[in-house]
C-alpha cells in the first residue's frame, strides 16, 4: 500500500510539470496523386481590341416569352410547420429528413442544365480574368511604387498567392464543364497607376463574387455548385484584401449582395479584349453602361467632393490624375483622413451619405462590346424612371429627376436592412429602370427586363 500512494504521489506531481515534446519524423510518406492543374500561360498582350469586329451576338436560342411571369410560391412551399418539431422519421440516426442530394446517391459534379453550363462558364471568363489581373499588376508596377502606397514585399506576395488561387478555381470549373470550356483570352484594363489597380481590383472581385452568390442557389446540379461555393467564398476575401489595400473598412455591410449573371457578364465584357475564335460564347445580357459623373473617389480625402473623376466605363474606376498636393488620402496625417493600406480604416469625411444628389449619364444600346467586339450592349426596358440600388439584401429605387438625352440625377436613399444598419455601404450595384418592379435577393433577376443601364457605386 505504501509503494502505491508513493506512486500515486509522483503521478500528481508529474502531471503538473509541463512537458514538451520535439516530434520526431521517423518516416515521410510518399505524396498523394493528384489532379494536374488546368495549363495557363502568362498573357502577353494587353490594350483595347484593335481588329476586325466579329460581333454576332450573345448565343440564342428561341425565346418562349418577353420575360418570365410573377406569380406565388412553389407548390407546397408553405406546407412545413417551423416549429421546432420532427414531423418525419430519420432516414439514419440523427438526420431531419429532407435536403437535396442528401439520399446516399452519389454526387456528379458537372452542369446539368444549359443554365448550369452558362453559369459556369460565366465564372470561368472571371477566374481568367483575375488569374491575368494579379500577374499583370505585379510586372506592370514597379516595388518602388508598392511601396510608395504602403504595400510591402509581403503583400505583393499576397497578389502572388492570390493569382495561384485563380489557377485552382479555373481548374475545378474546367473539369465541371469539359473539353468546351472557356480558355484564356486577352484583357485591357483602365488604370494608368497602382492605386487606380487596387480600386479596379477590389470592384472586379465584388462582381465577381455577387455574380455567383446570385445563382448558386437556383443551380440544377447541387454537386457543382458546392465546388462553386467553397472556391467564392475565398474569392470573397479577396475582395476584402482589396479594400484593406485600398484604405477601405474591409467588410461595412451585414450581408453580402447577389447579382444575376447578366450584371456580371455586363460589367465584366468590357475588360476582354479578344478571345480564340473557337472561345464557347455566353447567352448573358450586356446592358448599356451606365457612368457616374460624381462617382465617390476614395483616394481622396473628400472622396465625396468630385466630379468627372472616373477612368469610364462600367467600373467606374477612381482617377487619381486630377488629385492635388494635400488632398490625396494616401499618406495623410490626421485621425480619419489617410487611406493607407490597414486591417481597419475609419473615414473622417465618409464617400457617400443619404440624401447625396447623384449625377448620371449613359449610353444607348447596340454599341460592340466584349471578346473581339462579338456581343452588342441591350436593353428592353422603356425610358428610365428609377435608380435601383442594389446591396446587401435590398433592392431600392429612387425617382430619376430631369432624365432627358441620357442624362439624369437622383438622390443616395436613407434606408437599412434592418434597423441601424445601413444597407447603402461598400461597394454596390445601380442600375436604371423603366419600372419599380418588387423583387428580393432571390428573384432579382425578374428586373432584367426592365433594366436600361448599370454600374458600380463606390458608397464606401
Amino acid at each position: 500500500m505504501l509503494s502505491q500512494a508513493i506512486f500515486l504521489a509522483l503521478v500528481g506531481r508529474s502531471l503538473a510539470v509541463p512537458f514538451v515534446s520535439s516530434p520526431t519524423i521517423t518516416s515521410v510518406p510518399p505524396a498523394t496523386t493528384t489532379a494536374p492543374v488546368v495549363s495557363v500561360t502568362d498573357v502577353t498582350s494587353h490594350g483595347a481590341f484593335n481588329g476586325t469586329p466579329t460581333t454576332t451576338g450573345a448565343l440564342s436560342t428561341s425565346a418562349l416569352a418577353p420575360s418570365i411571369a410573377a406569380s406565388g410560391p412553389a407548390p407546397n412551399a408553405l406546407n412545413y410547420s417551423a416549429d421546432g418539431k420532427l414531423h418525419a422519421p430519420f432516414p439514419a440516426p440523427y438526420t431531419p429528413a429532407g435536403g437535396r442530394g442528401t439520399n446516399g446517391t452519389e454526387p456528379v459534379y458537372k452542369p446539368m442544365s444549359d443554365f448550369d453550363y452558362q453559369s459556369l462558364a460565366l465564372v470561368l471568363y472571371q477566374e481568367y480574368i483575375e488569374l491575368d489581373l494579379f500577374h499583370w499588376g505585379l510586372a506592370t508596377f514597379s516595388q518602388q511604387e508598392f511601396t510608395n502606397n504602403g504595400l510591402t514585399a509581403e503583400d505583393r506576395y499576397l497578389l502572388q498567392f492570390m493569382a495561384e488561387q485563380e489557377v485552382g478555381h479555373a481548374t475545378a470549373v474546367t473539369n465541371m464543364l469539359g473539353a468546351q470550356a472557356p480558355v484564356q483570352c486577352t484583357y485591357n484594363y483602365p488604370v494608368s497607376n497602382l492605386r487606380e489597380y487596387i480600386d479596379f481590383n477590389q470592384k472586379l472581385t465584388r462582381w465577381g463574387e455577387s455574380g455567383v452568390y446570385g445563382f448558386l442557389n437556383h443551380m440544377d446540379s447541387g454537386a457543382a455548385g458546392q465546388i462553386l461555393l467553397q472556391s467564392i467564398t475565398t474569392e470573397a476575401r479577396q475582395q476584402m484584401i482589396f479594400r484593406q489595400f485600398e484604405g477601405l473598412f474591409p467588410m461595412p455591410v451585414w450581408f453580402e449582395v447577389g447579382i444575376p449573371q447578366s450584371w456580371a457578364w455586363t460589367l465584366l465584357a468590357p475588360y476582354i479584349s479578344s478571345c480564340p475564335a473557337n472561345q464557347t460564347r455566353l447567352v448573358w445580357q450586356n446592358f448599356p453602361a451606365l457612368k457616374i459623373l460624381n462617382q465617390p473617389n476614395p483616394a481622396r480625402i473628400n472622396g465625396s467632393a468630385v466630379f468627372n473623376e472616373t477612368t469610364g466605363g462600367y467600373a467606374n474606376t477612381l482617377n487619381t490624375s486630377s488629385i492635388k498636393s494635400g488632398e490625396s488620402c494616401v499618406n495623410a496625417t490626421g485621425a480619419g483622413l489617410g487611406c493607407n493600406p490597414a486591417i481597419t480604416q475609419n473615414r473622417t469625411n465618409p464617400l457617400s451619405y443619404p440624401g447625396r444628389q447623384v449625377f448620371l449619364q449613359w449610353d444607348p444600346p447596340g454599341k460592340p462590346i466584349g471578346p473581339n467586339n462579338s456581343y452588342v450592349t441591350n436593353t428592353t426596358a422603356g425610358n428610365p424612371k428609377f435608380a435601383l440600388w442594389v446591396n446587401q439584401l435590398n433592392a431600392t429605387y429612387t425617382p430619376l429627376y430631369q432624365a432627358t438625352n441620357n442624362t439624369a440625377y437622383t438622390f443616395q436613399p436613407n434606408t437599412s436592412v434592418f434597423e441601424s444598419g445601413p444597407m447603402i455601404n461598400g461597394t454596390v450595384f445601380l442600375a436604371l429602370t423603366d419600372l419599380d418592379l418588387n423583387v428580393t435577393p432571390y428573384n432579382l433577376s425578374m428586373v432584367n427586363p426592365h433594366v436600361n443601364a448599370l454600374a458600380i457605386y463606390q458608397a464606401g
